[in-house]
């Protein structure tokens, strides 16, 4: 018998609506996600990867409005939910997120301690203050930062402790999926690679699903078992991890791969994209990629393609590619 998976988007379509027209930030992006697995959400700035996890929570900014598709979690879609049912339901303790940049998303002038308490308290006000704080100092301690440092400011921390509290934060209503948006911005290499183990073993440890968004290829091979390719708001390429790497099909995955040095290969020139992603106030017709392809035929041009199975769990959206 099938199993539900624990997150089903189906043709999720995001736009914002602004003075000078509709940005179509997501078109029709489908894909799923069972409990405990690891997803990597991948493209350039601008692709539609944020606007993919705020469509999630259903936190978008002014103007910014899911205009069509479905997102089921735990057969529930939520699209149909208010924002009371989102925050008590939902937000947290389904779906929890780490927003890009520590030092921004934590308040500089809370002690990081009432800030777990705050998230704790909102969501499960049954939850005494001391309990809240001393479930905030068993999260700390979980991510690697010493239980009395609760009582610290934003600032007294270093840029990997700020990401850890902020990881810890996103736990403290035991979520069963979290999103990492950029986990590894501003952070050096090596404090980058410290929050990647401590991400996937916590996924491992909690069995929770992961979706990690990234322009960085080797971040998400670090620690996700599936990857999405996202261009200009449209989802081109989905499967296994080892299959897209090894085999990618789509025109632009191959070279987003290339385009990403390697430190085994032998040495040769870094191969850049040509061009600059599309205007998504006015994006072109067809293949959104064309523009940018070497491959492009007069079809591309005129009609968007649908996204075909391969083989397995790879599927790939591309007139090239016979399915």
């Amino acid at each position: 018998m099938m199993t539900m998976p624990l997150l089903d988007v189906q043709n999720l379509t995001t736009y914002y609506f602004t003075r000078r027209g509709a940005v179509k930030a997501a078109e029709g992006v489908s894909f799923g996600l069972e409990k405990g697995e690891s997803l990597g959400l991948a493209g350039e700035s601008g692709c539609g990867k944020t606007t993919i996890a705020l469509s999630l929570l259903k936190i978008l900014p002014q103007g910014g409005r899911i205009v069509n598709g479905k997102v089921i979690f735990k057969g529930v879609n939520i699209v149909d939910l208010d924002e009371t049912e989102m925050r008590e339901k939902i937000r947290w303790k389904g779906i929890s997120i780490v927003f890009q940049g520590a030092m921004n998303a934590l308040n500089p002038v809370f002690k990081i301690g009432d800030q777990i308490v705050e998230a704790i308290k909102i969501h499960e006000p049954k939850v005494t203050k001391r309990e809240a704080k001393e479930r905030g100092k068993k999260l700390m301690e979980m991510v690697g930062i010493e239980p009395s440092r609760i009582d610290n400011y934003p600032h007294e921390f270093s840029g990997g402790m700020r990401q850890r509290a902020l990881i810890a934060m996103s736990l403290a209503c035991n979520p069963e999926m979290l999103i990492a948006d950029e986990p590894g911005t501003a952070l050096d290499v090596i404090v980058q690679a410290q929050v990647l183990r401590l991400m996937r073993e916590l996924k491992d440890r909690l069995n929770l699903s992961l979706i990690m968004i990234t322009h960085d290829l080797s971040m998400i091979a670090e620690v996700c078992k599936k990857i999405a390719i996202m261009y200009a708001g449209y989802l081109l390429e989905y499967g296994d991890i080892v299959t897209i790497f090894k085999k990618p099909l789509h025109p632009y995955t191959q070279d987003l791969i290339q385009s990403f040095p390697s430190i085994k290969a032998a040495k040769q020139e870094m191969i850049s994209i040509p061009g600059t992603p599309p205007d998504l106030l006015n994006p072109p017709p067809g293949c959104r990629f064309h523009p940018r392809c070497k491959y492009a035929m007069n079809i591309c041009k005129k009609k968007v393609p649908e996204m075909k199975k391969i083989a397995g769990d790879h599927f790939v959206a591309c007139h090239l590619v016979k399915g």
